[in-house]
């Protein structure tokens, strides 16, 4: 079910790692009786599943932009994954431990919805050629505060376009653009890390099961990527994540 679900909130400016944490407090699952390395090590299979049916499914739009990239374009995005790899390296866990619960998570997908809807506010007046050095440094700080639960990578990263005042759809070029390296190298991190640990063989079967499914659904759910870049509103994907934290927020007053 979380692999499933994995893919299409990759893809989509809603959070991933709010899905991840809150379907199995909504569920009640016990996961607290579970070893958090046991839940780190499946999070890497999900994540890993997902990069390899990015890299299958938009392999000719990333051909396409090597192609067409020019040196503001690479200096850009290489600058764009200095802020969450150091951000990434040194606090994820602390991020994780301190701020992985249901209300911060609540707090970070009603705070994304809002810088949302404001950065969609700006002129639409920047295109292609206009990405600077600037442009790359903001993207990345903007991923870096996407570490925080219920941020969303791909929710702002294209707020942070927008308010350079990019238009809606090189807005949401540019976020999957500089995700790619940062979501591979993170993967890539994490696996190194697990192959230092031993999972027995009901963590491994549920590593192998979610990535598989992670795979699936993100492959199949390409198609939402030409949903988000029909030049439309964040509106419709800020009201989700409104409802959700309302969701979340109701639940936990009726603890």
């Amino acid at each position: 079910m979380l692999g499933a679900i994995h893919g299409p909130t990759e893809l989509l400016p809603v959070s991933s790692s709010a899905h991840l944490s809150l379907i199995p407090w909504f569920a009640g699952w016990r996961l607290d009786e579970v070893d958090p390395e046991a839940i780190k090590s499946f999070e890497v299979a999900l994540h890993a599943g997902t990069v390899a049916a990015l890299l299958i499914g938009q392999r000719h739009a990333i051909a396409d932009e090597l192609r067409r990239a020019d040196g503001r374009r690479v200096t850009a995005v290489g600058l764009s994954t200095v802020a969450p790899a150091m951000v990434g390296y040194t606090m994820e866990r602390q991020i994780e431990r301190r701020l992985g619960r249901p209300r911060t998570i609540a707090a970070g997908l009603l705070a994304g919805s809002v810088v949302m809807l404001l950065a969609d506010r700006r002129p639409r007046e920047r295109g292609r050629d206009d990405v600077t050095p600037v442009d790359g440094l903001v993207l990345g700080a903007a991923q870096a505060g996407a570490l925080l639960p219920g941020i969303s990578r791909t929710g702002a990263t294209v707020a942070a376009a927008r308010w350079r005042r990019f238009t809606r759809s090189e807005a949401n070029l540019l976020s999957r653009t500089v995700a790619v390296p940062v979501i591979v190298g993170a993967t890539a991190l994490r696996g190194a890390r697990l192959q230092r640990r031993k999972s027995d063989r009901a963590t491994g079967r549920a590593m192998a099961v979610g990535a598989a499914a992670a795979f699936a659904s993100a492959l199949f759910a390409q198609g939402l990527i030409s949903l988000v870049d029909r030049d439309g509103s964040p509106l419709p994907y800020a009201a989700y994540r409104l409802a959700l934290a309302a969701a979340v927020l109701l639940k936990l007053r009726r603890q």
